[in-house]
């Protein structure tokens, strides 16, 4: 399907934008001028509706396919809306994932570009980041005027691949290659720079958060920013094109912004705030999403974007399929296309968990059962009778297989909630809280943990950001995405635990801080067969 694809310009016409505002890479891909924000600026928003999903496991949910079809339904039933996604990063791409465009028939296109260089925007920040780091390294090498502790040097490298062989190095070994110090990668889509990419509003912002950014220690502890640097200029010089949202399509011509890729387990997992105002500008209604589940990106699209952005959501779609609330009845992962209707009901407490987490932000929720060819008659009937009882709307769709029909019924769902069901949103927690008291509401209210448990480590840090001015900042929680817990081995709806917070960071340009819990790591490692060596097989 995807030899049928339109030109961009026509989906840019279709999406009403000016043929001025457009500037094409290549025949099906387009960046955005910002310029038009300024023409639509008067124009009333659509509505927003986030798509979020259950606790992911191996068997798959397909939040990004979800979103995908429930854009092409909408369009079906004639309503004008925007998609608007994250765009994929290397690292899964080439690790576990394979891509990140949807599947069947129900993808954004060109998918492979999209999948892999796109529009370059991945290769800007690695350069932007490393930028930094080579600057600092410099300076200290030069006389180090700044008197920059290298111990105490926080900002560290990035690369846009998983590579575990690079969360610890050590740098300038060798004669006159600069002092010897301790270093690290984090993978590009982690780095604090993604996070300002998609948190800022305009050019001016993006430098005025990029010049916050702490990036060291003096001897006596003083904040070294990349204001004392010099180089914002130099990075936006390099991130200009990329802060550009991208436009492509559906594979069925249905307009598409993809733009800003931040995981939701070690960053705060959702896409650019300038495109998502670009999309609520142009449609009636846009569709986004937010990485890995509820207890992730959900809340940190919830409690950090929409407070940033000045964003008002109008509902929430959770996905979830059969297969997946089976494993989290206990049932194991190879035997999910065997009928198990008293493991699916047990597994559908972590459904609930979620639907009322949103609710919990004043947000009214519709199920969206992903289904599968294997799920039978009975379990569909059981998952559908369980919704019904807990008072859920729901609805079963089937775009994988057929496209934007296979989601029709998802979409007037969509609407009927949208105009029967108003939505009271509202961030979960008050920033003035202390930072302790905020990450204990996330553990307490999101994962249903009975404590947290802070290592000298994060109290000395938490203090310390606390003097210097960052205590009335959003907590983004780094965390493992397949447990509520912070052990990646609990699945289901888990109670009675306890959460432990290793360390925290400080994300001064973004302006938030980063709870590290558990084993959570922020350069992610190949498995034993990566996607890579399965594509020889293409």
């Amino acid at each position: 399907m995807e030899n049928n694809l339109l030109k961009i310009k026509d989906i840019a016409k279709k999406a009403g934008i000016k043929e001025e505002y457009i500037e094409p890479y290549g025949n099906y891909k387009a960046k955005i001028n910002m310029d038009i924000l300024k023409e639509l600026g008067d124009k009333p928003n659509g509505k927003l509706v986030l798509v979020t999903a259950i606790t992911p496991t191996k068997a798959g949910e397909g939040k990004t396919t979800t979103s995908i079809a429930l854009a092409d339904g909408l369009a079906k039933i004639k309503q004008k809306c925007m998609l608007v996604l994250r765009e994929p990063s290397l690292g899964p791409v080439f690790g576990i994932k394979g891509g990140a465009t949807g599947g069947g028939k129900v993808c954004i296109a060109p998918s492979e570009e999209i999948n892999l260089h796109f529009t370059g925007d991945m290769h800007a920040l690695t350069s932007s980041i490393n930028l930094i780091s080579a600057i600092i390294d410099n300076h200290i090498f030069q006389g180090n005027e700044l008197n920059i502790d290298p111990n105490k040097i926080v900002w560290r490298r990035a690369l846009d691949m998983n590579d575990r062989a690079l969360r610890e190095i050590t740098v300038a070994q060798g004669k006159n290659n600069g002092t010897v110090r301790q270093d690290g990668f984090v993978i590009t889509v982690a780095s604090e720079l993604m996070a300002i990419m998609c948190l800022a509003e305009n050019p001016e912002d993006f430098i005025n958060r990029v010049n916050k950014i702490t990036v060291a220690y003096t001897y006596d502890d003083k904040a070294i920013t990349v204001k004392d640097l010099k180089i914002s200029k130099a990075i936006y010089k390099l991130m200009r094109e990329a802060l550009k949202p991208n436009l492509v399509q559906t594979l069925e011509h249905n307009p598409c912004l993809v733009h800003g890729g931040p995981f939701a387990n070690i960053a705060h997992g959702c896409n650019s705030i300038i495109a998502t105002k670009l999309g609520l500008k142009l449609a009636d209604i846009v569709v986004t999403e937010a990485g890995f589940g509820a207890d992730l990106g959900a809340e940190k699209f919830l409690n950090i974007k929409c407070r940033f952005g000045g964003l008002k959501p109008s509902m929430a779609v959770m996905v979830a399929t059969i297969r997946a609330l089976k494993v989290h009845g206990g049932v194991q992962i190879e035997n999910i296309k065997e009928e198990n209707v008293e493991a699916l009901i047990k597994g559908c407490a972590n459904l609930e968990r979620h639907v009322e987490n949103i609710k919990k932000f004043g947000l009214p929720v519709v199920v969206a059962i992903n289904h599968f060819a294997d799920d039978t008659e009975n379990e569909i009937q059981a998952l559908t009778k369980w919704c019904k009882n807990k008072g859920y709307p729901v609805s079963f769709l089937d775009g994988f297989m057929k496209g934007g029909d296979g989601a029709v019924d998802l979409a007037n769902k969509v609407i009927e909630t949208l105009e029967t069901k108003k939505s009271n949103y509202h961030p979960l927690y008050d920033v003035n809280l202390p930072i302790k008291e905020k990450i204990g509401i996330i553990a307490k209210e999101i994962y249903r943990a009975k404590d947290v448990v802070f290592s000298a480590e994060a109290i000395e840090h938490i203090a310390k950001f606390e003097k210097i001015g960052f205590a009335n900042t959003p907590v983004c929680i780094a965390k493992t995405p397949q447990s509520f817990t912070d052990n990646a081995k609990i699945v289901g709806a888990p109670t009675d635990f306890v959460v432990t917070v290793r360390d925290v960071t400080l994300s001064s340009g973004a302006g938030f801080v980063v709870a590290l819990t558990g084993n959570i790591l922020t350069m992610p490692g190949l498995p034993k067969i990566p996607a890579a060596i399965k594509m020889e097989e293409e």
